[in-house]
């Protein structure tokens, strides 16, 4: 066990396996793979609806009906009811490629040619196929797809190029059509009685009779490659969309079999899955670039457009940094995007606007991918400015300009940073001042240069005046940083040398060399602590004021990739190519903690909080989110959890958080999961003297106790309660507890209302009556001396189940006001919450739960123990102890008082 431990992935939409669609009343869900897991989007805004459990390996295929969702994994299929898996069906001995619904059965098929035959039925419970069918020899099944109105027959096309008609039911092959001598890469089934739509890997579509054997029609794609997906129109357009693995959607017009519409650029990378929604023009597709689209065509020339979209990187990103104090990440990726995810909701991660990419692409008639800016390289970002103007400048691969983005309204700005426009070098190196209006660029031809963030005007650059150069250093530049109060700027070059200079004047104040090539620095604003790394593997930390090195870590094997300080300085962060994450103390000069990865880090950070880490990985276009437990678990010593010297193996967090999860609301997803894993960790004994500790319930469960009968009052029904009839005059009526009209002419009012009494008096004393589950818990944690099992379940009642059950212990006749508590029930389990109370508030343990239930305790049973001497000597200690207890905590508060004023009326 670490500090840190996988929480879950982000920004991942689709994989490479086709989607799944389905309809349930008037909203229609898709189900994508992510990986080892799925995910279902609702299709009206494409928002997350649920996210499936952790599989063992990548999932190879999908099918779902209604709540259950059938994922072939390796050679078994887990079957998964909404996010939880109830069964797994396990008889193939091969990888299975393909899953079919068929009607209340699902057909597996496998590499090897073998199809399995499974029922709905049962599904709970470990069921056998319930029949298998042997494809030929020389037959290797490519895609499977049901023809309408075909009764028990699926056909299936093959890798050789065939196409075979099987019947199911009596297993058996019912026709072999001869094909085209080119592998089959995908196959539909189309509105129109006995015609399909194959497509093959040399790029042409052919639309066949299969009743006939007949072909009516063939399309070739201009690009090369195979089709990869196909889907026909129901809303009445004679339409066929066909997707290439160039990332090409053609449009087919049937009717006049003729190509209508090409959709260029729709994806980066191959078409996955195309899929016409029923009796609506609009078109899905999935594609290997991590993305979702759905096109819509509404226009007057019969073009689509985009109506909606999700995405992610389609490429590893390369940068990473927690903004909006830990809520969002801002990353950067080689696919030349920026993007801004969400830790909270995930609906509102989108990619930063780099003004009309789109437009100028098409009027260029060029990729999109050459209009936008090269990959990030490093950029940094200043919320102070977020309002005012642009506050995230980037510096991008073999690019001598650096870019400023506003991230208020997502987009570029209008300001392009040129520094040392007589000799353009690549921009390698970009900071922003505490002040947000100043950002400082460095560049590989070693120079320095300032530029003012809102008028994009240069400011100056800093010049090594002391051996007559011309720039800040003899070559690249690998980091700059400024200091809190604008009073110091930091560089380092590659050479090794480090330069501190006047912010303002740009005069160099001192310096000092490493001795070996600097790879990256990192600088601590709060404490002024710079930590270099070299090309030796060697972590420095260097006190900029002093200019001494006060730290050295050594422990990384490899490269190392990236480093992070924790935001009260305390902790440094650093990951490398040999796999490794490495927690390193500052102040005890030693190694805390240590993770090992299956795949390297190439980026990390750590958020303001310091209860999230990011981490970007090699070959992986997600962000991976880790959870210090440390935060969640109240633990006041770390290392309880850290490994020290020990390096831990781990593996890599999931898309889901947990084993399954389910988003049942979509702002509120990752806040449940945050909540469930503070849930899964168990509050420490130990205590801080003279200080109370809270119950970490939510302000409401405790504060309605203490407002409950506002509340009732304030939840009573608008309409007053119905008048009875009035009964004949002639005929005496009786008032009843139910509020019903009773006639009996032979008792008076007051003697029923005295039967009434006296029957629930009656009822309430009888000795075989069992005692409530709240007296049962009572009594036996008093008797076990165990208060804390008592707290839970007291504290998993509602504040109205409380209030009842404390209600039902409340004395109905106070004849006997000096009975003993033996004698009466009601009394005996009046003392025993009181010595329950006297215990929690010594301990002083859910200090303000207990204060809370206390004050509904005596509002009603004050009465009573004013009656009973007995009862009034505990109520005396209680006073007492609860006197005693928040003396202490007063005098804390006092002199916390007293130190903010004398602190906010002295002048320094």
């Amino acid at each position: 066990m670490g500090i840190f431990e996988p929480y879950r992935a982000i920004g991942y939409i689709t994989s490479g396996v086709p989607f799944s669609v389905q309809r349930l009343g008037t909203e229609t869900f898709v189900t994508v793979s992510v990986g080892k897991a799925f995910q279902v989007y609702n299709c009206a805004k494409l928002t997350l609806v649920l996210v499936g459990p952790q599989l063992g390996k990548k999932i190879r295929a999908l099918a779902s009906y209604r709540d259950y969702t059938f994922a072939a994994y390796g050679n078994e299929i887990a079957v998964v009811r909404r996010a939880h898996q109830v069964a797994t069906w396990s008889a193939h001995n091969a990888k299975v490629n393909s899953l079919l619904l068929f009607g209340e059965h699902v057909l597996s098929v496998d590499v090897e040619g073998n199809m399995f035959i499974w029922a709905f039925k049962g599904i709970d419970q470990p069921s056998a196929p319930v029949g298998h069918i042997m494809l030929d020899d020389k037959f290797s099944p490519s895609c499977i797809v049901h023809p309408d109105t075909y009764l028990n027959k699926v056909l299936l096309g093959s890798q050789e190029g065939s196409l075979q008609l099987w019947n199911i039911s009596t297993k058996k092959k019912i026709y072999e059509f001869k094909g085209w001598n080119s592998s089959i890469s995908s196959c539909v089934s189309s509105p129109a009685l006995d015609v399909i739509a194959v497509g093959c890997a040399d790029g042409k579509i052919h639309v066949l009779n299969i009743r006939y054997d007949e072909e009516l029609v063939t399309f070739s794609h201009s690009t090369r490659g195979a089709v990869t997906a196909l889907s026909f129109s129901t809303d009445g357009q004679p339409l066929l969309a066909s997707g290439g693995s160039s990332g090409v959607i053609s449009i087919w017009n049937l009717e006049k079999r003729r190509l209508q519409t090409v959709i260029r650029e729709a994806h980066d990378c191959s078409i996955i899955s195309l899929h016409f929604f029923a009796n609506e023009p609009v078109l899905m597709s999935s594609s290997a670039d991590n993305s979702i689209k759905m096109w819509i065509f509404d226009t007057s020339d019969g073009d689509p457009r985009l109506l909606r979209f999700r995405s992610g990187h389609s490429a590893p990103p390369l940068c990473i940094r927690f903004y909006a104090n830990g809520r969002h990440i801002l990353s950067a990726g080689q696919d030349r995007a920026f993007r801004l995810f969400s830790v909270i909701q995930d609906q509102q991660s989108r990619e930063l606007s780099q003004r009309h990419v789109s437009k100028r692409a098409k009027k260029l008639r060029v990729k999109e991918e050459e209009i936008k800016l090269k990959p990030v390289i490093a950029f940094d970002c200043a919320e102070i400015r977020e309002r005012d103007w642009c506050n995230v400048v980037t510096c991008h691969m073999d690019t001598a300009q650096a870019y400023v983005w506003r991230l208020q309204n997502f987009v570029l700005g209008e300001h392009i940073l040129n520094p040392c426009p007589e000799n353009p070098t690549p921009v390698k190196a970009c900071a922003i001042s505490a002040c947000g209006n100043y950002a400082v660029l460095g560049t590989a031809g070693g120079w320095i240069e300032r530029f003012n963030l809102q008028s994009g005007i240069s400011r100056g650059s800093y010049l090594d005046m002391s051996e007559r150069r011309s720039c800040a250093h003899d070559g690249e530049v690998i980091g700059v940083a400024c200091d809190s109060t604008n009073s110091l700027m930091i560089s380092a070059g590659y050479s090794g040398d480090i330069k501190v200079w006047d912010f303002k004047g740009r005069e160099l104040k001192s310096k000092w060399e490493i001795g070996c090539s600097v790879v990256k620095i990192v600088y601590h604003r709060p404490n002024g602590l710079l930590a270099t790394v070299a090309d030796d593997l060697i972590i420095r930390l260097f006190d900029v004021v002093a200019l001494r090195m006060v730290r050295k870590f050594e422990g990384h094997t490899d490269r190392i990739t990236d480093l992070c300080f924790s935001e009260d300085g305390k902790w440094l962060l650093s990951s490398s190519m040999d796999g490794s994450l490495r927690i390193w103390d500052v102040i005890l000069a030693r190694q805390i903690d240590a993770l090992q990865v299956d795949v390297s880090i190439t980026a990390l950070c750590l958020s303001p909080n310091m209860d999230v880490l990011a981490t970007t990985h090699v070959d992986q276009n997600g962000v991976y989110l880790w959870v210090n437990q440390a935060m969640f678990s109240g633990a006041s010593n770390v290392d309880s959890y850290a490994s020290g010297k020990e390096v831990v193996s781990v593996k890599l967090p999931s898309v889901s958080s947990m084993e399954s999860s389910q988003v049942e609301d979509s702002d509120k997803a990752v806040v449940n999961h945050l909540e469930s894993k503070e849930a899964s960790f168990t509050t420490p004994d130990q205590q801080i003297p003279d200080l109370v500790t809270l119950s970490l319930l939510p302000k409401s469960q405790w504060q309605s106790l203490i407002n409950l009968d506002i509340i009732k009052v304030r939840n009573k029904p608008i309409e007053p309660p119905k008048k009875p009839e009035k009964a004949p005059f002639f005929l005496p009526s009786v008032p009843s507890l139910s509020g019903e009209i009773l006639f009996n002419p032979s008792k008076t009012a007051n003697e029923e209302k005295d039967t009434k009494v006296n029957e629930v008096e009656n009822k309430r004393r009888e000795s075989d009556m069992p005692p409530s589950q709240f007296l049962q818990h009572l009594q036996s944690s008093m008797e076990m001396k165990n208060f804390s099992a008592f707290t839970d379940y007291v504290k998993g009642l509602s504040p109205s189940t409380l209030d009842m059950e404390l209600r039902m212990l409340q004395i109905i006749d106070d004849d006997d006001d000096q009975q003993e508590p033996d004698e009466r029930p009601e009394l005996f389990s009046i003392e025993l919450l009181l010595d329950y109370f006297i215990h929690e508030i010594s301990c002083r343990n859910n200090f303000e739960f207990i204060q809370a239930v206390i004050r509904l305790f005596l509002k009603i049973h004050g009465e009573t123990i004013r009656r009973q001497s007995r009862l009034q000597d505990k109520a005396k200690k209680l006073l007492d102890i609860q006197s005693t207890v928040w003396q202490g905590v007063d005098k804390l508060f006092q002199s916390a008082r007293c130190m903010v004023t004398f602190l906010s009326n002295s002048q320094f």
